[in-house]
């Protein structure tokens, strides 16, 4: 854990800043964008398969579904996979995980991700707890668009 992953903001309430993903990861990934359909699907999961804690490559496996399940199926697995990195890092079940930080995106991602995929599929649930859970987090949800 870094010393500094978890920030008192001026309000007082903690902020989780998530440690940067392995430059290999970003290279890869940037490698993985350049394809399209089952290609880029394949590379993705490539990169998944040889960094399973980058969140990184589960919301670009998220944003690359065939389908809504696979989607789903792969944002939730970077939801806990964040779930795991924001505790490893200082986070104590509260606080704010801020879009601000380029490192905290993934994880974000993800949680929209799986928020929308859960809305459509019916799952409203599980749909209002993410979507509750992002403002939770990131108060000013959703980030700007160039963001």
């Amino acid at each position: 854990m870094s010393e500094h992953s978890v920030r008192f903001g001026g309000s007082g309430i903690p902020q989780t800043v998530l440690p940067a993903e392995d430059p290999v990861v970003d290279s890869r990934l940037a490698d993985a964008a350049t394809l399209s359909g089952d290609a880029q699907r394949t590379a993705l999961a490539s990169v998944a398969e040889d960094f399973p804690r980058s969140l990184s490559a589960w919301a670009a496996l998220g944003d690359a579904g065939r389908d809504t399940i696979e989607s789903y199926a792969y944002y939730r697995i970077g939801y806990h996979r964040g779930l795991d990195a924001l505790r490893q890092n200082g986070w104590r079940g509260s606080g704010y995980v801020k879009w601000e930080h380029p490192t905290n995106r993934p994880f974000l991602r993800c949680l929209d991700g799986l928020q929308q995929r859960a809305d459509s599929i019916g799952e409203a649930d599980e749909a209002e707890r993410c979507a509750l859970f992002l403002r939770q987090l990131e108060p000013s949800w959703p980030p700007p668009s160039d963001g």
